[in-house]
């Protein structure tokens, strides 16, 4: 039995009469953009979250890049971000031509909050934090720094729908928190999609105005903005999803308890979670120094894996310009050299856990 690394049909057919009912409800209303259904979802997801606001916009990435451009941080200006992210996190800030500072992470896979004041200069205007794999970072250490030195707060929930650091949902505790609903999120749309929540009505009308050419109403434009509007389907389809979120987390978290009592290899490395934080385990990673003969064997088995990521941002093509080379951010480079997703998806059958579990576990 072949085991896919992830299963997007699984997380359907959980739902699949509910989907196709609210599918046909939106093609048959005649609207299609910016309709009730965004604004209901836009109203139920900040009341999940705990924001004030929710404005949906067409990704996870327009959700990243729009939040820095309304905070007015461009050029000239420093945004402090860890180093093993996702490189759509760094788009986000030189996209609008700021320079993205790389922290190292910590033993969690999220930015070192020790090693952020460091890297301060008359320069920083914001902090980047990403709430890597589904965990949230530590935001008590993040603020008392932001708050000490004036700086902007961004956070990147893309992958931590849910998450709490304490009694809070990450994506409330800075400016602004950037969400994506990519369809393998935990929560996934249909397509992409995105949003941006906040507590200050301010930032959230200046993100509807810009997501929609930088138009107050139809044809008076107030600023150059940009064609970033979640759309009626996709909205549609997130309510259902999010109506069932605290169900679908806590299938990801009986999964992961499993593997976190029952995976025993003195090869790998399991993930930990930092106290007083949630994890609501977007991703299970592991790490292991004989990854390429761990994938392998795993493969052989029909068990598929992901790295993610096996190319820090520091390192790419698209940031060579940056000029860093091999070696100037070695934890970040050690796990991206080290670190393997294995098989997690809604609707995982035990049999499904016990082959990867086994698999695993004879690994030599």
């Amino acid at each position: 039995m072949e085991i896919m690394p992830n299963r997007l049909d699984r997380g359907f057919e959980l739902y699949q009469e509910e989907f196709e009912n609210k599918a046909l409800e939106v093609l048959r209303s005649g609207w299609y953009v910016l309709g009730k259904e965004v604004s209901s979802f836009e109203s139920e997801f900040a009341g999940y979250i705990g924001a004030k606001y929710c404005v949906g916009l067409a990704s996870g990435l327009d959700a990243l890049w729009i939040a820095f451009r309304i905070l007015g941080i461009g050029v000239g200006d420093e945004v402090i971000v860890q180093g093993n992210t996702y490189i759509a996190s760094v788009m986000g800030i030189t996209i609008n031509g700021a320079k993205p500072v790389f922290v190292e992470p910590d033993e969690f896979f999220n930015i070192d909050a020790d090693r952020i004041e460091e890297k301060i200069t008359d320069r920083t205007r914001a902090i980047l934090v990403v709430h890597l794999y589904g965990q949230a970072s530590n935001m008590k250490k993040v603020m008392e720094i932001a708050g000490r030195y004036n700086l902007k707060v961004v956070e990147d929930c893309a992958q931590s729908h849910g998450a709490c650091f304490g009694e809070q949902m990450t994506g409330t505790f800075g400016d602004v928190g950037c969400f994506s609903f990519y369809p393998s999120k935990n929560l996934g749309a249909f397509g992409d999609a995105g949003a941006i929540v906040t507590n200050d009505p301010e930032i959230a009308d200046d993100v509807r105005i810009f997501r929609n050419y930088g138009s107050e109403k139809r044809y008076y434009n107030k600023v150059v903005g940009a064609n970033s509007r979640l759309d009626e389907m996709q909205a549609g389809l997130l309510r259902v999803r999010l109506r069932h979120l605290t169900d679908l987390t806590e299938e990801r978290i009986r999964i992961c308890s499993r593997y976190l009592a029952e995976l025993k290899n003195e090869w790998i490395i399991l993930p930990r979670v930092r106290e007083g934080a949630d994890a609501v385990w977007h991703q299970f990673v592991v790490r292991c120094r004989r990854r390429k003969e761990l994938i392998d064997f795993l493969n052989e088995a029909g068990i598929g894996t992901i790295i993610h990521y096996p190319i820090p941002p520091h390192l790419s093509e698209a940031y060579r310009y940056l000029g860093y080379t091999r070696g100037s951010f070695p934890i970040t480079e050690r796990y991206a050299d080290e670190v393997l997703s294995i098989p997690l998806y809604n609707g995982m059958t035990e049999r499904e856990q016990e082959q990867v579990i086994d698999r695993i576990n004879s690994f030599k």
